[in-house]
């Protein structure tokens, strides 16, 4: 990988971070405005309520004005909107309200700077660029609590002012990338990709139902709060492992992608079966292990799909309903984990899985779209 991925691997991260230190960010803000955490928890579905809402007008609006550019401006404007949610932490009607413009502008942000990563990396060296980036994710997810825990002793605001210098510094390393073009034309429908963003939201869902269900997931098996962590490990290490290999191997293989995403749906399917009626170590961990080693395969294969297959005017709005697809699919995920019984949740995510994996087989029976192009 050469300098220019790694500069916009470093950028991602930064933009990345803030999502994962919101949740136990505004928690402690929370706990020091109200003294409990449940505003806390408002703020996050707000948020993300926020970003679902409005990604896909934002990727349409870097579209429009050139992704690189339109990045920079936004991130900053993230990072004022949450010095603003800093600076009025002692009003929660307030503090919501600034919670809500955070999200609205940073719905698309993920899909725009996706978007900008063919122009960093060579056109034969994206697909293992996209594989070592499921990797790194996974650090990020990890390091997003800890800096919080970090920031925490200097105050409550601290650690959403440390999601507001995340933001400046991602804007920095936004790679310059070619304007998008400005052509007049048709819109490319929805349906093209109905079945992605199902796989997307398959994919979120049946992460979400492990991750959150991790402690619960170790009790049944007769762990406590230390055998969560080790359910947790398992799920990170295979994950890990499965990005890696797939980094190696991806690129060489000759099947259709969207047979592959099929396949790794219907793995993590069956994984999610095994995690259900895991009632002993042995099947837990098979199940868990089986979910893992699929997550980064099959986030690599679903953006290699959507690279060849979306228009470029319209890549970062696509790349953003596809993240955000993916995010409500994390959030009813853990919605279903409280509201179901333990086996329930991951069993609706198998249905789920099942049912986007069926859509896509019934389109690769067609020829490969080609992108959509406006005379």
């Amino acid at each position: 990988m050469n300098l220019r991925y790694w500069r916009w691997s470093l950028g991602t991260q930064l933009l990345r971070l803030p999502s994962m230190m919101a949740p136990l960010a505004f928690a402690v803000l929370a706990t020091q405005v109200t003294g409990s955490y449940r505003l806390g928890g408002l703020m996050m579905a707000v948020f993300v309520g926020a970003e679902i809402t409005t990604a896909g007008l934002v990727g349409r609006l870097l579209d429009r004005i050139g992704v690189a550019r339109g990045l920079r401006v936004l991130l900053v404007l993230c990072a004022l909107c949450l010095c603003g949610l800093a600076a009025v932490s002692g009003s929660p009607v307030l503090m919501i309200v600034f919670v809500v413009l955070t999200g609205v502008v940073a719905g698309g942000l993920a899909g725009g700077m996706r978007a900008l990563l063919p122009s960093a990396v060579a056109a034969g060296s994206l697909e293992r660029a996209i594989a070592v980036d499921a990797m790194i994710v996974e650090c990020v997810v990890v390091g997003g609590p800890l800096v919080v825990a970090l920031l925490s002793p200097l105050g409550g605001v601290a650690p959403v002012l440390g999601m507001a210098v995340s933001y400046v510094l991602a804007a920095f390393f936004v790679p310059s990338g070619s304007p998008a073009r400005k052509e007049h034309g048709v819109r490319p429908r929805l349906g093209s990709i109905l079945s992605w963003l199902l796989c997307a939201f398959a994919f979120g869902y049946l992460c979400s139902t492990i991750e959150v269900a991790s402690l619960p997931l170790a009790q049944r098996v007769g762990g406590g709060p230390g055998a969560a962590v080790i359910v947790i490990v398992v799920l990170t290490a295979a994950s890990l492992s499965g990005a890696g290999l797939y980094a190696w191997l991806g690129p060489r293989l000759t099947l259709d992608r969207r047979i592959r995403a099929v396949v790794l749906l219907t793995g993590m399917a069956l994984g999610a079966v095994l995690v259900a009626f895991g009632g002993t170590w042995p099947m837990l961990v098979a199940g868990v292990v089986t979910v893992g080693i699929c997550i980064g395969p099959l986030n690599t294969t679903m953006s290699m799909h959507l690279q060849t297959t979306l228009p470029d005017e319209r890549k970062a709005e696509g790349f953003g309903l596809i993240f955000t697809s993916q995010g409500a699919g994390f959030a009813l995920g853990s919605l279903s984990v409280s509201a179901l019984p333990l086996a329930g949740a991951p069993l609706l995510g198998a249905m789920i899985g099942c049912v986007a994996a069926a859509l896509i087989g019934v389109q690769s029976r067609t020829p490969v779209a080609m992108p959509v192009t406006v005379e």
